[in-house]
C-alpha cells in the first residue's frame, strides 16, 4: 500500500479543511483524532471521495506516511500540542517533521523547535489564517521553526495557500517561533482593523442615524476603493442579514465581544520590547471594556449621553469617517510593522517584511488592497525605518489628515467612543511631533526619584542630576550600591 504525503492530527473544521484542500491539490493525507468517531463521520463524508485514509493510533498514522514524514498537528495551543508531541517522538526517525498549525505562542514554538533538533525531529510553528473557508479554499501560511523542514512541507504549503497574482500567500518567515510570531502580530492587526470598523459603523448608526440597510450600501462602495479588504466586505454582508421578524439581525446581537488571547499577547509583546503599538493594545481594551455589560448600563443611567445636533451635510461627513479609518488602518499596520522590525532585533531573526505583505495579500482576515503598497514599499527600501516614511503613505495619511480630525471630533460630540481612531491620531501627532513633553516627565522622575536625564546642549547617552529639593546631593539612582 502507498504511503501518504501528510498526517493530519485534529479534525475540528479548520483540520478537515485542510486536509480537503491538501487532496484536492492532489496530496495524499492520512488523519487521526482522539475521537474515533469523528474520524469515521469525516471519511464517510466528503473525504470519501479523495486519497484520504483515517487513522486509528498515532503509531498507525506514523507507519503510513512516506519519508520524511510530516505530521501537522490542528489542536487547540498549549499543553495538548506538547502532548501530542511527547507521543510522536518515540514513533518517527531522525529528519522526521512535526507541525503545529495552530494559535500557539511564539515562545512555545521557539522551545519546540530548539527542544525537538536535539532529538533529530524538524519542527514548524505556522500560523494559518483565513478561517474556515480559507482553510478549504487557500489560506495565508506563515511557516517558521528549523529551516531544514522547509524544503519538504513547501510544495504542500504553498499548493494550498491562497495565490495573488501567480505568487504563493505562503512563504518561510524565519527560525524558532518566527512565523507564530508574524501570525500574532497578523492576529493584533485583525483586532485593530475590526475594532475600527466597528466604531467607523457607529458613527454611522447612532451618530448620522443611519439604518442597517444604508450601513450596507456605503461599506459596499467603501470595499471598491482604498478601503477594499475582506473585513470590509463582510461587514457590508453582515449588515444584510435578517432575523426571523425581518429586523437587522445586527441589532439583537449583544454588545458583548469575546477574545481569544492573541490580540492581548501582541499587546505584551509591545510593552515588553517598548514599541508603541496603541491602537492595537486600545482595540483589546476595547473588548474588556465592552464585556462590562451590565455596569455599563448602570453608568448609562448615571451619565446619560448628551448629543450636539448635526448641522453638516451627511455626506460630508461620511467621507471624514471614510478618510479617518484609512488613515487609522494605515497606523494599525505601520505599528504592526514597527513591532515585527522589534522582534527581529531582539531574537536575531532575518525576515522578509515585503515578503509578510505579501502572505497577508490573499486568504488571512487582514487582507487588503494596499498591502501591495506595503510589499512595494519595502521591495524598494528593505531598510525602510516606518511605513510612514514611504512616499505612497505618506500622501495618503496627509490627504486623509483633517477629515480624520473631523471624524474623531464628530464622534466626540456625539459621546460615541472612538478608541482606536483617536489612539492612531494621537501616535500620529506623537511620531510626527520633534517636540513632546517627555521633559517633563523626565524632570518629574529625576525629582522624586533621582532617575537623571539628558539634556539638550549635550552628547546623547550623557546623564544628570539636579538637586531640586537641596537635600539629596548629587547622588542619583544609578549611583546607588545595595
Amino acid at each position: 500500500m502507498s504511503k501518504s504525503d501528510i498526517g493530519l492530527i485534529g479534525l475540528a473544521v479548520m483540520g478537515q479543511n485542510l486536509v480537503l484542500n491538501m487532496a484536492d491539490h492532489g496530496f495524499s493525507v492520512v488523519v487521526y483524532n482522539r475521537s474515533a468517531d469523528k474520524t469515521d463521520e469525516f471519511l464517510a463524508g466528503e473525504a470519501s471521495t479523495k486519497s484520504i485514509k483515517g487513522a486509528y493510533s498515532l503509531k498507525e498514522m506514523v507507519e503510513n506516511l512516506a519519508s520524511p514524514r510530516k505530521v501537522m498537528l490542528m489542536v487547540k495551543a498549549g499543553d495538548v500540542v506538547d502532548l501530542f508531541i511527547d507521543q510522536l517522538v518515540p514513533l518517527l526517525d531522525e529528519g522526521d517533521i512535526i507541525i503545529d498549525g495552530g494559535n500557539s505562542l511564539y515562545t512555545d514554538s521557539t522551545r519546540r523547535t530548539n527542544t525537538l533538533k536535539e532529538k533529530g525531529i524538524l519542527f514548524i510553528g505556522t500560523g494559518v489564517s483565513g478561517g474556515e473557508e480559507g482553510a478549504r479554499t487557500g489560506p495565508s501560511i506563515m511557516p517558521g521553526g528549523n529551516l531544514g523542514a522547509w524544503e519538504s512541507v513547501k510544495p504542500i504549503f504553498q499548493a494550498i495557500s491562497a495565490q495573488v497574482n501567480g505568487e504563493a500567500c505562503c512563504d518561510w518567515v524565519g527560525k524558532e517561533g518566527a512565523g507564530h510570531y508574524v501570525k500574532m502580530v497578523h492576529n493584533g492587526i485583525e483586532y485593530g482593523d475590526m475594532q475600527l470598523i466597528s466604531e467607523a459603523y457607529q458613527l454611522m448608526r447612532e451618530g448620522l442615524g443611519m439604518s442597517a440597510d444604508e450601513c450596507h450600501q456605503t461599506f459596499s462602495e467603501w470595499s471598491k476603493g482604498v478601503l477594499d479588504s475582506y473585513l470590509i466586505e463582510i461587514t457590508a454582508a453582515i449588515l444584510t442579514f435578517k432575523d426571523t421578524d425581518g429586523s437587522p439581525l445586527i441589532d439583537k446581537i449583544l454588545d458583548a465581544a469575546g477574545q481569544k488571547g492573541t490580540g492581548k499577547w501582541t499587546g505584551i509583546s509591545s510593552l515588553d520590547m517598548g514599541v508603541p503599538l496603541t491602537l492595537i493594545t486600545e482595540s483589546v481594551y476595547a473588548r474588556c471594556l465592552s464585556a462590562l455589560k451590565t455596569e455599563r448600563g448602570v453608568a448609562s443611567k448615571i451619565y446619560p449621553r448628551t448629543q450636539a445636533p448635526v448641522t453638516e451635510d451627511k455626506q460630508i461627513i461620511l467621507q471624514s469617517i471614510h478618510d479617518a479609518l484609512y488613515a487609522s488602518k494605515i497606523i494599525s499596520y505601520t505599528q504592526g510593522y514597527m513591532l515585527i522590525k522589534e522582534a527581529e532585533k531582539t531574537f536575531s531573526w532575518d525576515l522578509n517584511y515585503g515578503g509578510i505583505a505579501l502572505m497577508w495579500r490573499g486568504g488571512c482576515i487582514i487582507r487588503s488592497t494596499f498591502l501591495a503598497e506595503i510589499k512595494r514599499a519595502f521591495d524598494e527600501k528593505p531598510d525602510l525605518q516606518n511605513l510612514l516614511q514611504d512616499a505612497f503613505f505618506e500622501k495618503a495619511i496627509k490627504t486623509s489628515e483633517p477629515n480624520w480630525r473631523k471624524a474623531i471630533i464628530f464622534g466626540i460630540e456625539q459621546s460615541i467612543p472612538t478608541p482606536t481612531l483617536s489612539s492612531a491620531l494621537a501616535f500620529f501627532d506623537g511620531y510626527r511631533s520633534e517636540t513632546v513633553s517627555a521633559n517633563m516627565l523626565q524632570a518629574q522622575r529625576d525629582y522624586f526619584g533621582a532617575h537623571t536625564y539628558e539634556r539638550i546642549d549635550a552628547p546623547r547617552g550623557e546623564r544628570f542630576h539636579t538637586d531640586w529639593i537641596q537635600s539629596g546631593g548629587k547622588i542619583s539612582s544609578t549611583s546607588y550600591e545595595v
